[in-house]
């Protein structure tokens, strides 16, 4: 036994190390071999050329898609169940950082984000519903944003025989996730029959544990299919997803001087990422790359613009959310989520009394006010302007005395009767 355990245990660091020499293969790969191709090299010059504002802003953009991301998986999430954009993002940041390093890296990044938003208080059936839904929608918006952009890109570009392989695969596509949907909506009874029969072949499963996950999905789906609010919620931050992110590409290729036309961008960003989603390599590396590259040539960009333009974009959308998610799962395992909503209000009104606190420690200070008094005999000897005459012994003044300076002053006579 002590013999197995530690086989596992220097399986465990072997894997880890060929995942980052498959990481630092591809980085050198797409940083040093494939600006090389076509000649590239010797177009350095369009880095001195390039805008260095422009990269700040496409990094925002794929900022804000991110953000979109967090809030499309939010959207999903009952409203009793959400954890809050803090946590959300944590969990997504780390799951996408885990399938850009794992080849067919969704299933185990999938795996990853259920244990993590269950242990942040949202149900087992209902994070497996927002994951679902939210990969089939994402696949959804994805194929209809392609079409779109195709059908727009006929007039101008004419048909091409290299894209047909990739709209009938989206057609599929497509055509799968609409018989799931109506399987959850329509059949589930002949669904529940068939589950329950593959519930009753599985020894390491209670015969009813499969039928009552699979009952408490389709009740879901019905609640989501019904819902047009949650739908339209849902399908803006899907698209501002894929949009703010063909956006940031745009940005970064117009910061090497050359703006591709945005009809023809986002043919080859859909037709990119469809057949990314074949998982041969780690988050699309490499396929997505340089199914973009020639693509975009063809619409008549330069090869070495493309190049560039496509290699700094997947520097922040690629790499860059590899150390941010592994920092962000770090700081789940030091910090973790509250297990629930009521632990969850308790957190954010401490942070919020802490944060009053700083401020009231940093904050300008009133000066404090001047306590009232009577005024003294020697203010009312230096209201009334007397001159003080240095010879005179110093005896103290008798109010009484009408020639005193402290003497009361009577009040003004009336005036006399008409």
């Amino acid at each position: 036994m002590d013999g197995t355990i530690s086989r596992h245990r220097r399986r465990w660091p072997r894997t880890v190390r060929r995942l980052a020499e498959l990481l630092i293969v591809g980085f050198i790969l797409e940083y040093f071999v494939v600006p090389q191709i076509g000649g590239t090299h010797k177009a350095f010059h369009v880095l001195a050329t390039a805008n260095p504002f422009l990269p700040v802003v496409g990094l925002g953009l794929e900022a804000l898609s991110l953000f979109a991301y967090f809030e499309l998986t939010r959207s999903l999430i009952p409203k009793s169940e959400d954890p809050g954009l803090a946590t959300v993002s944590r969990i997504q940041l780390s799951t996408l950082a885990l399938s850009h390093c794992v080849p067919g890296g969704n299933a185990a990044a999938s795996t990853l984000s259920y244990r993590l938003l269950t242990r942040a208080g949202v149900g087992g059936t209902d994070t497996a519903f927002a994951l679902a839904s939210q990969g089939l929608g994402s696949a959804v918006v994805l194929n209809v944003i392609f079409w779109l952009a195709l059908v727009a890109s006929l007039p101008i570009y004419g048909f091409r025989v290299a894209y047909l392989f990739v709209a009938v695969l989206g057609l599929l596509l497509m055509a799968f996730i609409a018989g799931i949907v109506i399987l959850m909506t329509k059949g589930d009874e002949r669904a529940m029959r068939f589950v329950n029969a593959i519930g009753t072949k599985l020894r390491f499963l209670h015969p009813e544990t499969l039928p009552r996950f699979f009952g408490q999905l389709v009740a879901r789906f019905k609640q989501l299919s019904t819902d047009r609010r949650q739908l339209a919620k849902a399908f803006f931050f899907a698209s501002a997803n894929w949009l703010f992110d063909a956006a940031s590409l745009f940005v970064f290729l117009g910061a090497f001087g050359r703006w591709v036309d945005p009809v023809a961008l986002l043919v080859a960003y859909g037709v990119a990422n469809i057949a990314a989603a074949i998982p041969f390599t780690p988050g699309g590396l490499g396929v997505l790359e340089l199914t973009l590259i020639g693509i975009l040539v063809g619409f008549g960009p330069p090869r070495a613009i493309v190049i560039l333009g496509v290699v700094a974009w997947r520097l922040v959308n690629f790499w860059l959310p590899i150390p941010v998610g592994g920092i962000s799962y770090l700081s789940l395992r030091v910090h973790p989520p509250a297990p629930s909503p009521a632990g969850l209000a308790e957190r954010r009104a401490l942070w919020r009394a802490r944060w009053h606190w700083v401020i009231e420690l940093f904050g300008k200070e009133t000066p404090a006010p001047v306590p009232s008094r009577s005024p003294s005999i020697i203010d009312k000897v230096v209201e009334s302007g007397a001159p003080l005459d240095p010879n005179s012994p110093l005896v103290p003044l008798d109010p009484l005395d009408p020639g005193s300076p402290l003497a009361p002053k009577a009040p003004p006579l009336p005036p006399p009767p008409a």
